[in-house]
C-alpha cells in the first residue's frame, strides 16, 4: 500500500527519552518503607532534575487524563472503523520509525487523531491525512528538529500534499482549541519503567505491548495510567519476571495487581496473536530486540 513504509528494516533498539521528570512519590505509610524502592535518590542532589515540582506534576498528571481521555466514538463514524483506525496507527508507527522522532510524539499523535475524529467526521480517503498531520503537529511539539513536509508526503506515497497537510494541520488545531498538552500513556510508562526497576528486556517489552495495544481501539476504555500500568505487569508476567508486582510499583503507579488484570489479559492477548497478524510494523519494529 505505502512501499516506503514497508520495506524499512525494523530499528535496532528503542530509544527511551526521559525529558519527562520523574515523580517522587512518598511511601504510604511507615510500616511499607522498607519495601519501597526510592527510585529518584539518584536526584535528590541534581537541582536540574527539579525534584521538588515532580510530586504535584504527577499528581496533576493523575487529574488531568480524565478529562482528555478519549470516550467511544466510532459509532458516530459513517466511512471508518476500528480496524481502519489499526491500519492507520500500524503506518504512523512505521512513518515515527522512519523519521526517526522522540517516542512521545507517537503517543501524542494518536492522541490528536482520537480526539479529532471523536469530534469530527472524516471519510475513507482523508484518514490517512488526519494521521500523519497529527504525526507532524506531535512532531514539533515534542522535537527541535522537525522533518520537512516533503518527507510525510514521500512516505504517503504521494497519497496527499504539503498543502493538504497545512490546511488538516489548522483543522486539527482548530477542533482540539489548540489545547496540545496532556498527559499520555507515554509519560506515565518511563515512569513505571523506572519504579520496575526494568532491565532493556523487560523496558523494550513494555514498549512492545504498549505500542501493539496502541493499535486498538478497545484499549481507549483504559486511562492512559492503566494502560501503561498494566503494560508492566502484562510484560513482567510475558517474561516471567518475579515479582510480578510488588509495594514499590503499587506505590508509584497508584495500582495493586487486581486492577489491571483485564487489561493485561487484553495485552497479553495482541503479543500472542502480533506474530501472525497481518499488520507486522511494531512485531518486526521489536523483533530485533529479543536476546
Amino acid at each position: 500500500m505505502h512501499p516506503q513504509l514497508i520495506k524499512q528494516s525494523p530499528s535496532e533498539t528503542q530509544k527511551v527519552y526521559t525529558r519527562v521528570p520523574a515523580v517522587r512519590s512518598k511511601p504510604c505509610g511507615d510500616a511499607l518503607n522498607k519495601f519501597i524502592i526510592d527510585i529518584d535518590r539518584e536526584y535528590v542532589d541534581n537541582h536540574l532534575a527539579g525534584m521538588e515540582y515532580v510530586d504535584e506534576l504527577y499528581r496533576f498528571y493523575k487529574l488531568a487524563e480524565g478529562s482528555s481521555q478519549v470516550r467511544d466514538y466510532m459509532h458516530m463514524q459513517s466511512e471508518i472503523d476500528a480496524s481502519m483506525r489499526m491500519e492507520l496507527v500500524d503506518l504512523l508507527v512505521a512513518a515515527h520509525d522512519v523519521l526517526n522522532l522522540p517516542p512521545e510524539a507517537l503517543y501524542l499523535a494518536v492522541h490528536f487523531v482520537d480526539r479529532y475524529l471523536s469530534m469530527n467526521l472524516v471519510s475513507r480517503n482523508e484518514l490517512l491525512l488526519v494521521g500523519f498531520s497529527a504525526l507532524v503537529i506531535a512532531a514539533k511539539y515534542e522535537d527541535d528538529f522537525v522533518p520537512p513536509l516533503e518527507e510525510y508526503v514521500s512516505l504517503a506515497d504521494g497519497d496527499f500534499s504539503k498543502r493538504q497537510i497545512s490546511a488538516m494541520e489548522n483543522s486539527i488545531l482548530e477542533k482540539l482549541g489548540w489545547n496540545l498538552t496532556v498527559p499520555t500513556a507515554y509519560h506515565f510508562l518511563v515512569r513505571f519503567i523506572k519504579a520496575a526497576v526494568a532491565d532493556k528486556e523487560l523496558e523494550n517489552m513494555v514498549f512492545y505491548l504498549a505500542e501493539l495495544g496502541l493499535m486498538q481501539y478497545a484499549m481507549l476504555q483504559y486511562s492512559p495510567s492503566m494502560f501503561a500500568a498494566s503494560s508492566v505487569y502484562a510484560a513482567k508476567c510475558a517474561l516471567k519476571k518475579t515479582p510480578l508486582w510488588n509495594e514499590t510499583l503499587k506505590n508509584y503507579t497508584g495500582f495493586c495487581k487486581c486492577q489491571l488484570i483485564e487489561c493485561a489479559r487484553q495485552l497479553e492477548s495482541f503479543h500472542s496473536e502480533a506474530a501472525q497478524h497481518e499488520l507486522q510494523t511494531v512485531y518486526n519494529k521489536y523483533l530485533s530486540c529479543e536476546s
